[in-house]
């Protein structure tokens, strides 16, 4: 029996702060489980989730007015370490016996240099005691409250000029509270202090591993699976590439043929897509592949239809309905795999807590029928896209593959704002076809996270021949990030962006005008629906 990866594992209580997930993610590169959950989660629940640590995240409320989110006091009496970050550590000091105080006058935002006032199990790590004081810490802030009373038993361990409790500690039980974000990169050594943090004061073991990850995953797999067969919707994407690659590897035990993969036509993919992915991973793993010819059915349900929530409910409902069919064909399968990641379930709404904000709904996961007859099998359900890419990698997928650029299952659908026909479809391939082929010559394609075409519902009057035409404009979307969660916009050079937009608007018939995109996420998502 493998060792349990989730056994020892950290709860973030979330209460509502845009890097609750950055949390998450530093926690996971520290080779440590955690889940992240709403503030308000039961005492019940909080027992039997039997954390080695907690981390109260940081939020937008302020803890000067009544109704402002408090969690259980139940964390209080489980006996194991705390960290507080921004609101969480605020949090700590006004369920503990201290106070909170607006400060609108001195508030931080941004970079702030932190003063260490005494050694600390926090960052003992980091510094010698002769270092006390005299090499300041970068931190980044973003808080108008502070705590103004320190609670019983608390010491102050670090601040900054306009925050004297900037950080602060309850060694006896390992009660820690951070004014500054860990979390995020402008931080300095801030990784390094939540992996202390996880790792040495909370006890867990570094079993969070791509080798670990996908043990246990094809053990959990084949647990729920048994001798039942198994149809995976495949996209060609990183994520669907990815369980096709464990799915093979969880089952290929079984003499025979479980696991069917199913490439859905829709019409709404990229140019030469489904030659290049079919071609690509039946080379690298003998898997079963079954195209699926339907994009006449896909354009047609769509005809009219332009607002993307609709959009994506209705491509969900028919790539169902065409695994449904497949199924049929193999009286054995009962399941229906997906690759379905952690940001897809965020981004969606969990239907579990039903408390996160809609920002759109996944075709994968909010698109699918209530009744579905099939099983759902989500082996990635858990992880972020880095995550997912290292067990790829470990799995014998080529790097090619494994960091090929992200592409939404809704396809072109969602890349085309406004209503969808076949011609807007081919003008959005050729015009996407050439970008993408532009960064790859000018080693532009690696160096950023995501990069595509959107063919906007506008019109702009242009110049061509001497003649006046009022086509379409195009809009050119190129991002880095390093999960997905947040993201900022390429700073492509002129020269390069001018070069792809000649060519566009040369050879791509009916687009009259090149934009380019340069907003981050948040605000803007990645995809523009």
């Amino acid at each position: 029996m493998l060792e349990d990866i989730h056994h020892g594992r950290i709860l973030i209580l979330d209460f509502g702060s845009q890097t609750t997930q950055l949390i998450a993610r530093r926690i996971r590169e520290s080779h440590v489980y955690s889940e992240i959950h709403p503030y308000d989660m039961s005492e019940t629940a909080i027992r039997a989730f039997n954390p080695k640590g907690i981390i109260l995240s940081g939020g937008p409320e302020s803890l000067t007015r009544e109704t402002a989110p408090r969690p259980s006091r139940v964390i209080y009496e489980l006996g194991c370490p705390i960290l507080g970050i921004c609101y969480g550590l605020q949090l700590l000091a006004d369920q503990l016996g201290g106070a909170v105080q607006s400060i609108q006058h001195r508030r931080e935002f941004g970079l702030a240099k932190l003063t260490l006032c005494t050694e600390s199990e926090l960052w003992r790590f980091l510094f010698s005691p002769s270092s006390k004081g005299s090499h300041p810490l970068t931190v980044w802030m973003s808080h108008g409250d502070q705590i103004s009373e320190l609670p019983p038993g608390f010491q102050v361990i670090a601040g900054t000029q306009n925050a004297p409790y900037a950080a602060i500690a309850e060694p006896s039980r390992h009660y820690y509270g951070l004014q500054f974000h860990p979390e995020v990169t402008h931080t300095e050594h801030g990784t390094d202090i939540i992996r202390h943090f996880v790792q040495t004061i909370c006890q867990c073991q570094a079993l969070w591993t791509p080798q670990h990850i996908i043990q246990m995953m094809k053990q959990d797999i084949r647990h729920k699976v048994g001798k039942e067969g198994v149809i995976l919707g495949l996209s060609g994407g990183v994520d669907s590439a990815v369980t096709a690659a464990l799915l093979h590897a969880a089952l290929d035990q079984n003499k025979h043929l479980q696991l069917t993969c199913i490439f859905v036509d829709n019409g709404l993919l990229r140019a030469e897509e489904a030659e290049e992915v079919m071609e690509r991973l039946a080379r690298e793993h003998p898997i079963r592949i079954v195209r699926v010819n339907a994009h006449k059915r896909f354009l047609s349900a769509l005809k009219g239809v332009v607002e993307p929530e609709i959009k994506r409910k209705i491509i969900g409902k028919i790539f169902y309905d065409v695994f449904e069919e497949e199924a049929a064909k193999h009286k054995d399968v009962q399941w229906l795999a997906q690759g379905t990641i952690y940001p897809d379930v965020i981004e969606s709404a969990s239907a579990k807590t039903k408390k996160a904000h809609v920002i759109k709904t996944h075709h994968n996961v909010g698109g699918l029928p209530k009744t579905i007859r099939l099983k759902l099998l989500e082996p990635l359900r858990e992880l972020f896209k880095d995550e997912v890419r290292k067990i790829g990698l470990e799995l014998g997928l080529p790097k090619s593959l494994v960091y090929r650029h992200p592409f939404p299952g809704p396809g072109l659908a969602v890349r085309i704002l406004g209503e969808i026909d076949e011609e807007a479809c081919k003008r959005l391939r050729k015009a996407d076809a050439i970008f993408i082929e532009e960064l790859k010559k000018a080693n532009l394609y690696d160096t950023v996270s995501q990069a595509f075409a959107v063919l906007l519902p506008v019109k702009s009057v242009a110049v061509m021949g001497d003649a006046r035409v009022y086509e379409p404009v195009l809009a050119l979307r190129a991002v880095t990030t390093s999960d997905f969660m947040t993201a900022a916009f390429a700073k492509l050079p002129y020269a390069f962006l001018e070069h792809v937009a000649n060519r566009i608007t040369n050879e791509v018939e009916g687009i009259s005008r090149v934009v380019y995109d340069i907003s981050s996420k948040p605000p803007a998502t990645i995809e523009w629906e």
